[in-house]
């Protein structure tokens, strides 16, 4: 039990804390379950772990349903989690789109909406997350009572400690830094707790909770060509001040003195689109008959990454070429993370994932060719089982853990 800290705040958890957490993912995970069972699983004591469910119980969390096996005796009767009782929900963005899911205990998805993601970042991307929210709290028909908490994914760089979210900006522009003080404003504006944190990690909890084999603990979430997700012993990775997994490098002093376009055999840029737009008009001046550009109406400023995965479904070698070349630099960035890191498994998500075998193919051989041979032998490389859904509810299983921890 010593050393369990929050997820993502990495501070160690009281006992009354870790014991909540523990217990209750135990029947998340295996219910229905007798309480031998949870004793053998979770290290306490019967007494102890009989106490706890007593009091979920008494508070709804759980019920007795059933009897377990036993060799003689009275049999015991098995417990699990009552998870309609409570709900949470789950915003962030991805590619395109802007996900938000209202999810029971058990994150079975309840009601979900989208909606095309906006062009603006900063407080005006703040803005049209707040009004999803208002939108799925009076679309969904819940109780507003069984919502016990929303939880926010953002893009950028979230300093706890200065109570502050950064959303870098694109090269040579100025990052835009909104006060994460606003949170008081929306708790007060919804009257649910309210948790915001940054995407990829949001996205990297949420595959590991609910996707991956839970014995899987040191995981990297590639969040596309953007940012990661980091892992470690099942805590997320945040660093000292919540800068971890943000490997774009984004402002140099002097930007005369680098071709950030040329610089894809390392970091480089990263981008959503895995700088697959970024020659689009050189390739449509070579490649203009390709299925791309005909799916784009002939304009090229309307090719969009999902444009090219559909062309390269068709067989349409250009764009095969333009993701196996994607493919191909981000296996030499997924190869760094596997060399400085050893992850047991890296995920690939952001919305990339649905390229399929065009960009997993390369990636992985660049992997193999980049990587350390004891490092990628011990290394699975999969795309996001959540797909699209995976940052919002990764959002909405950061609040349920919380939820757990504070009962």
């Amino acid at each position: 039990m010593a050393g369990i800290k929050g997820l993502f705040t990495g501070i160690e958890l009281g006992d009354k804390e870790k014991k909540n957490l523990l217990i209750l993912d135990a029947i998340r995970k295996k219910g229905p379950i007798g309480r031998t069972e949870i004793s053998k699983l979770t290290g306490f004591n019967i007494v102890t772990v009989s106490n706890y469910i007593d009091h979920y119980i008494k508070e709804g969390l759980v019920s007795e349903g059933g009897y377990d096996t036993s060799s003689g005796g009275r049999k015991p009767m098995l417990v699990d989690l009552n998870y309609k009782s409570a709900h949470v929900i789950g915003v962030g963005f991805d590619m395109l789109d802007m996900v938000g899911v209202v999810t029971d205990l058990r994150s079975n998805i309840l009601y979900q909406l989208r909606k095309k993601r906006p062009a603006e970042t900063g407080k005006a991307l703040l803005s049209n997350l707040i009004e999803m929210v208002e939108e799925i709290l009076n679309k969904s028909a819940l109780d507003r009572k069984s919502i016990k908490g929303i939880g926010l994914a953002v893009a950028g760089i979230i300093d706890k400690d200065n109570m502050s979210i950064r959303w870098p900006g694109v090269l040579g522009t100025p990052d835009v830094i909104v006060s994460a003080s606003l949170l008081d404003a929306l708790e007060r504006r919804f009257g649910i707790p309210v948790v915001v944190e940054n995407d990829a990690d949001c996205a990297a909890f949420g595959e590991q909770w609910l996707a991956l084999d839970p014995e899987l603990k040191n995981v990297i979430y590639m969040y596309s060509g953007v940012s990661c997700g980091i892992m470690i012993n099942g805590q997320i990775y945040r660093g000292a001040s919540g800068c971890a997994g943000e490997l774009g490098i984004l402002s140099p002093r002097n930007l005369d003195k680098y071709d950030w376009r040329r610089e894809s055999r390392g970091l480089g840029r990263w981008n959503m689109e895995l700088s697959t737009l970024d020659n689009i008009k050189e390739i449509y001046e070579k490649h203009g008959d390709s299925k791309i550009f005909k799916l784009a109406g002939g304009a090229p400023d309307k090719v969009t990454f999902s444009s090219i995965v559909e062309a390269a479904h068709s067989k349409d070698e250009t764009a095969i070429q333009l993701l196996n070349k994607a493919g191909k630099d981000l296996g030499r960035k997924v190869a760094f993370l596997v060399n400085l890191l050893n992850p047991q498994v890296v995920v690939i998500g952001g919305g990339v994932e649905r390229a399929g075998s065009f960009l997993f193919d390369p990636l992985k051989d660049a992997v193999k060719e980049w990587a350390f041979e004891e490092a990628a032998r011990a290394l699975k490389i999969v795309p996001a089982q959540l797909a699209e859904n995976a940052v919002s509810l990764g959002a909405a299983s950061v609040v349920v853990q919380k939820y757990f921890e504070n009962m």
